[in-house]
């Protein structure tokens, strides 16, 4: 089976498991835009008095978690007819996530959540405050990064996501399957356990086909940051000109990434994780291979009607794993995502 069958399967198999999460959360869509502002909503018309529950969820600080913010909104409109109260609880930057973190965690115990959703980016910092948050009381889901082991190792009541090693084992596969050699994998968010499970996974599955990969590690105050990215992959291509691969582990990156190339006058081939109109217009026109896609509307759908759903009625899904990717987005697929991404769902 190759990289591309397993993911989308994986990815078929998480959405169909998802379907047990979707019982009472009749949601509509929701194009909000903006992941760096919090929003706390208001009960519609329809709901009667307030459940004394409250969902929170922790967001990032970067355009996908626009995306995840949309499919939070939305689950949220079930949420709030049920008079329980939403919470979107945005990350500031990467810069310092494991004590950022730390500190959203405790915040919404103190602010009286009920329930919380949120990703296990830096187990080693996070996992004692979300002890203490359950300890408090507080209903527990991890999506987005965490996977089974920190599901594990925490007690969280659940897992919405993707498999980060091997949807990095699934890129490196598919750029080996098409000529790649020697892949460098960008990692702007270093201590990350999901990012370095997706460059990791790069690599073995380079390795695997023949082929190599490494990373190339910048500061985590890179991310995003389109010229530091840039200047980065430039140089490293024109230290090492057998380099013709390039992963990045954001859209964010991958703009950058993707100027970086072509100012090294490379013909490197390019992948990513997560998608943006700019990284389907790239594929389209045949300057990117592809990018995987972790559907990241459905991780915040997800989690907040999982949350919600058991804080409220002690409904939890059968498996307490659900995949939502990875599937691989190519010239072969492309068409059908694009029209998500204009409306938010992609």
């Amino acid at each position: 089976m190759n990289a591309l069958t397993k993911a989308g399967k994986l990815a078929k198999a998480g959405t169909v498991l998802a379907a047990a999460t979707l019982a009472l959360a009749a949601c509509g869509g929701s194009d909000t835009s903006d992941a760096s502002s919090s929003n706390s909503g208001t009960a519609s018309a329809a709901s009667s008095e307030s459940s004394g529950k409250s969902v929170c969820i922790i967001g990032g600080a970067d355009a996908f978690f626009a995306v995840v913010k949309n499919g939070a909104d939305a689950a949220s409109l079930a949420v709030q007819d049920a008079g329980t109260d939403y919470t979107w609880m945005p990350l500031p930057t990467y810069e310092n996530i494991g004590p950022d973190m730390v500190k959203l965690i405790q915040q919404a115990v103190s602010n009286g959540c009920t329930s919380l959703a949120l990703p296990d980016w830096v187990p080693d910092a996070e996992n004692p405050a979300i002890a203490d948050a359950m300890d408090s009381g507080l209903s527990v889901v991890l999506y987005n990064a965490g996977g089974e082991p920190e599901v594990e190792n925490t007690g969280a009541l659940g897992y919405f996501g993707t498999d980060e090693y091997e949807a990095g084992k699934a890129a490196g596969e598919y750029l080996a399957e098409n000529g790649a050699t020697n892949v460098i994998c960008v990692n702007t968010s270093p201590g990350s356990v999901n990012i370095e499970a997706r460059c990791d996974g790069t690599k073995d599955g380079m390795e695997a086909n023949g082929g190599t990969a490494d990373q190339l590690v910048l500061p985590g105050k890179s991310f995003g940051d389109a010229a530091a990215i840039s200047n980065a992959v430039k140089g490293a291509l024109s230290q090492d000109p057998s380099i013709d691969g390039v992963m990045t582990i954001s859209s964010a990156d991958a703009d950058a990434a993707a100027a970086g190339i072509q100012q090294a006058g490379s013909d490197a081939l390019a992948g990513s994780f997560d998608i943006s109109e700019n990284i389907l217009n790239r594929i389209s026109d045949g300057s990117q291979l592809f990018a995987v896609d972790q559907q990241g509307w459905l991780q915040g759908f997800l989690a907040v009607s999982a949350a919600w759903q058991y804080d409220q009625y002690g409904i939890l899904p059968a498996t307490n794993i659900i995949l939502t990717g990875p599937a691989l987005v190519t010239a072969d697929n492309v068409d059908q995502i694009v029209a998500g991404v204009k409306t938010g769902q992609r």
